[in-house]
């Protein structure tokens, strides 16, 4: 970093501790809460609100404003963008699902330190250490696990720090003459997918690797693996890491990179975001941008269990031989109505290419129809790489339309749904590539069917590099992500909920009888998978909020690794997120220590 930010992070230190940490302080056995006798009084505050240039501001529920006065201004102007994700984003209280049932409610922060450089997040996590506070850090909010929010907390909101930087010819610092140069690109830790969508792809015309949903936070996607739609092409966001920027909780400001501190580096990549310290910039490497982007859509539904039973075994067949490659991505939908619905993207294909891949699965299906009925168009095609992600008369992005928002922002009808979503249950597994062998197929297939009469499976093709470019494999296998990604043709994912129940939301009350019961048709459609896969594992970032083996689940071998290199960062787990590494030390919410250390 350069000289003049590390001298505004050595005097943000200065002002607030008493000197680098020396030696291990006592095992902490609970965090201070608001109203505790060593909160920290109203000076220490001010104190910590100079150190941030003023960038210290009080929290209050998303709903706040409404409870005072329904009908008045601050209530309305929620109420008229609850289902617009950047606004939620842009709200220091605001989460992007409202809640999961009986794991976690939205709780806003006591305070929060509304950061803009590495000093003003070096000044929060010194003041927290000291103080003995219970810290969240939040970019874009996007946790289902819900670890960006807890009550009579410290919020460090990275959200203002959004700077996107291109580079022709990048080294990591200190690999000058090991690692050649190439091109990159730098994004501070507020910035969200679509941020470097449109600097990377739109602008310059290359391709960086993220998230499929444009608004999730750069930094969190990269900490817990992260897949998008062209991963079997180009890997994951985790394993195009080339440096970060970290402040660690002594509150140093580090770079990580696979030359310096580079067992740090290797816990970032995919290690579980929140767990390491606060991200403040991370620079990852571009590609080369395919000519084109494309995909096939559609549904189909079946008129009898047995028709949809050789529908699902024919999709499968048709995958393993034709798309199981790099160029194919994205999913298709199992659901109990009988019903296959087709949502899958695609690059490096011409339009023809596109399209003869899937003739002969349409025509098979089309040659039934006493056994089938077309509910959604069968369709393929492609368009322009460069302009996938322009919000601009495209029909499948919704624009952002609050006055002084950003042109290029917008996010994708499909995600719609997910804004704001009040989840009853959520769980996932790798598919073994295994499973599609064709002494094997069959078992997938009555599995598939099985699960689909409790509720909806959906098959993340982009989410399992079985299939991917070689080097993509190669490159996972060097991140701390579990080993089985490798392994997986798919994740599977079985999850549902309801409209926003964020507190204070004028809605009907939850029925929590259908409810329950909807979590428990989640569970047993994902029993029927793990019937076939019992040690698949889980992705961290999409999975089951009370899975008790998540050790094993989320990283596997790698997980023994990960606990050493947090303690060695963070002895004192100033730095808690549920089911992250070292929270087995703590109660669930994370104030107390449950075990010594």
């Amino acid at each position: 970093m350069r000289r003049r930010d590390l001298l505004k992070t050595a005097a943000a230190a200065a002002a607030l501790s008493p000197g680098v940490l020396a030696a291990s302080p006592a095992p902490l056995l609970r965090r201070v809460r608001l109203g505790d006798p060593g909160w920290p009084v109203p000076a220490e505050w001010q104190k910590l609100k100079r150190a941030v240039g003023g960038n210290l501001i009080e929290v209050h529920p998303l709903f706040a404003g409404c409870t005072p006065d329904p009908r008045g201004a601050a209530c309305q102007d929620v109420l008229q963008h609850i289902r617009n994700p950047f606004y939620i984003g842009d709200q220091p209280a605001g989460t992007q699902v409202s809640g999961w049932l009986d794991a976690w409610t939205p709780a806003a922060s006591a305070y929060a330190v509304k950061a803009r450089n590495a000093a003003d997040v070096a000044a929060a996590v010194n003041f927290g250490r000291i103080h003995n506070l219970r810290l969240v850090v939040k970019g874009g909010g996007h946790s289902y696990l819900g670890t960006s929010n807890a009550p009579d907390s410290l919020l460090i909101w990275t959200r203002a720090m959004d700077a996107v930087t291109l580079h022709d010819t990048f080294v990591p610092q200190g690999c000058e003459g090991r690692i050649p140069p190439q091109p990159a690109v730098t994004a501070e830790a507020g910035a969200m997918w679509i941020d470097l969508y449109t600097a990377v792809t739109g602008k310059a015309g290359r391709y960086v690797q993220g998230g499929g949903c444009t608004t999730v936070g750069v930094a969190g996607l990269v900490q817990s693996g992260g897949f998008g739609s062209f991963s079997k092409g180009f890997g994951t966001a985790a394993a195009s890491l080339l440096e970060a920027e970290i402040v660690t909780a002594d509150g140093a400001v580090r770079i990580a990179n696979p030359c310096i501190n580079p067992d740090l580096f290797w816990a970032m990549k995919g290690g579980g975001g929140g767990s390491w310290g606060v991200v403040t910039k991370l620079t990852l490497k571009t590609h080369d941008l395919p000519e084109n982007f494309g995909g096939a859509a559609g549904k189909i539904q079946a008129h009898s269990d047995e028709a949809y039973r050789k529908l699902i075994a024919q999709f499968v067949r048709f995958y393993a031989a034709a798309l199981l490659n790099p160029h194919w991505g994205e999913q298709v939908a199992l659901a109990p109505e009988n019903t296959l619905k087709i949502s899958m993207v695609c690059q490096g294909l011409t339009r023809a290419e596109t399209k003869a891949v899937w003739q002969p699965f349409f025509d098979w299906v089309s040659a039934a129809p006493k056994e089938y009925t077309i509910v959604d168009r069968l369709r393929a095609g492609d368009g322009e790489a460069r302009h996938w992600w322009d919000v601009s008369g495209n029909d499948s992005m919704i624009r952002d339309s609050r006055p002084g928002a950003p042109d290029d922002h917008g996010w994708w009808q499909g995600d719609q749904d997910q804004v704001g979503a009040y989840l009853h249950g959520y769980d996932s597994l790798w598919l073994p590539v295994s499973l599609l062998a064709p002494t094997q197929q069959q078992r997938l297939c009555d599995a598939l069917f099985a699960a689909s009469r409790y509720k909806e499976v959906e098959l993340h093709f982009n989410k399992g590099l079985a299939g991917a470019a070689a080097e993509a494999i190669a490159a996972v296998k060097n991140t701390a992500t579990s080993p089985a990604v490798a392994e997986a043709f798919a994740l599977a994912i079985i999850a549902d909920g309801e409209m926003p129940a964020y507190p204070g939301f004028p809605r009907p009350a939850i029925d929590l009888r259908a409810a329950h019961k909807d979590a428990r048709l989640i569970d047993l459609a994902a029993a029927e998978l793990r019937k076939i896969a019992p040690e698949a594992g889980s992705y961290v970032s999409e999975s089951n909020y009370f899975n008790a083996r998540w050790q094993q689940d989320y990283w596997c071998a790698n997980y023994s690794r990960l606990r050493a290199i947090k303690d060695r960062y963070d002895p004192e787990g100033l730095f808690f997120v549920h089911h992250g590494a070292g929270s087995e030390d703590w109660s669930t919410d994370g104030f107390t220590r449950t075990a010594a250390r």
